[in-house]
């Protein structure tokens, strides 16, 4: 199972030094064709999606939380950081597969 994620070059680009695979997305048409990659994809197990690119799909994004088992998509917070009173980038792992960062 590989985690993948989705959103600006800066968050792609950290990750991958983490050994994370990462699409870019900047654009609307970007995120849901890489959302549709990462769900066509058997190898996929979590996708991590910046929260600057899910503010761009924000009713797939919906459904996709709701509905998604396989793979997981959680939303994560952007290069800004987090906004008051949302949970932090190691409490949103924690809850979605049990790992504390």
């Amino acid at each position: 199972m590989k985690i993948l994620v989705i959103g600006h070059p800066d968050a792609v680009l950290g990750f991958s030094l983490a050994g994370v695979g990462g699409i870019v997305a900047s654009t609307a048409e970007e995120a849901n064709r890489a959302l549709d990659e990462a769900q066509a994809s058997k190898e996929v197990g979590i996708v991590l999606v910046t929260q600057d690119v899910a503010e761009l799909i924000p009713a797939r994004m919906e459904h996709l939380n709701l509905r998604s088992t396989i793979p997981l998509v959680v939303e994560i917070p952007s290069r800004g950081g987090v906004p008051e009173g949302q949970a932090s980038l190691g409490d949103i792992v924690l809850r979605a597969i049990g790992i504390k960062l």
